[in-house]
């Protein structure tokens, strides 16, 4: 069975496999989409199901597969099935019904070593729709918590490493919506809006590579309310941990001009994030 486990992790054992059905080698039989399968072996439906995914007919595939599984429930080719519908559906932007399909085998094989790729594939089941979903950041989340369940159930797993990227990339797509509802409001004058937007970046989202941008967008909002004491700490902040950037550059000149200079003051929550900067407790 090793060669079925191959061909749920890559896609070029699944092209071996349908290179030779198509030269007629081994027991390969030629299986319809809408014939009854309860005469064919599980092998033999198996490796129709893969000569279907080589030549790009997922959506059959993925039927050979659950099929499969509905004719031979308790079989080793079934688990296998189970998975590789996974695969199937994934293929086919079916994120729904692969998500269905990883989680199935989870459920039923959680000590199988192929259960890190299932993991894997329900993550990437909701992280390939973010750039979907406009405004709603739920499967943002739900990435990000699938993510983090490969990273920290199977860390010596081949995916975790993949894993790790996609949840900083899905991480950092967070922040980048919490800065363009910031940017709408801060265009449109609705400064305690946007400060709520970028204090979100700012303390949740530090990390990332909106940070610089958030504490200029406060020195900016903060400015427009008279603020000076805010404004003068967000600029402290961003000289502090990001000097070099035009962001601490643009805030510099918007700070003098209007006859302030970056520097602590007050007691507000930029000051409280100040001083654990210069205590080398944040960021």
């Amino acid at each position: 069975m090793n060669g079925i486990r191959a061909g749920a992790r890559t896609l070029g054992a699944v092209l071996l496999a349908a290179a030779l059905a198509g030269c007629g080698g081994g027991d390969g039989v030629a299986v319809k989409r809408n014939e009854s399968l309860e005469a064919f072996t599980p092998e033999q439906i198996y490796e129709r199901a893969e000569f279907d995914l080589a030549n790009n007919r997922a959506k059959d595939a993925a039927y050979h597969f659950a099929e499969i599984e509905r004719l031979y429930p308790y079989s080793e080719w079934a688990k296998q099935s189970v998975i590789m519908q996974a695969f199937a559906y994934h293929g086919l932007k079916d994120y729904e019904q692969s998500r269905a399909a990883a989680q199935r085998f989870i459920d039923f094989y959680p000590a199988d070593e192929d259960a890190a790729y299932a993991q894997y594939l329900l993550a990437l089941s909701y992280y390939d729709q973010i750039d979907e979903v406009g405004r709603d950041q739920g499967l943002t989340f739900q990435a990000l918590q699938a993510l983090r369940t490969v990273i920290e159930v199977y860390p010596d797993s081949e995916y975790a490493n993949s894993a790790i990227l996609k949840f900083d990339l899905a991480f950092d797509h967070l922040a980048g919506k919490e800065m363009e509802i910031g940017r709408y409001y801060l265009r449109r004058g609705h400064y305690t809006s946007a400060i709520n937007r970028f204090r979100v970046v700012v303390e949740d989202f530090q990390t990332t590579s909106h940070t610089p941008e958030a504490l200029h967008r406060l020195v900016e909002a903060y400015l427009s309310l008279g603020l000076t004491a805010e404004a003068q700490t967000a600029g402290a902040i961003l000289g502090h941990n990001f000097q070099s950037t035009d962001w601490y550059e643009n805030s510099y000149k918007l700070l003098t001009a209007n006859g302030l200079k970056p520097k602590d003051r007050g007691n507000n929550w930029l000051s409280q994030i100040y001083r654990q900067t210069i205590k080398g407790r944040w960021l």
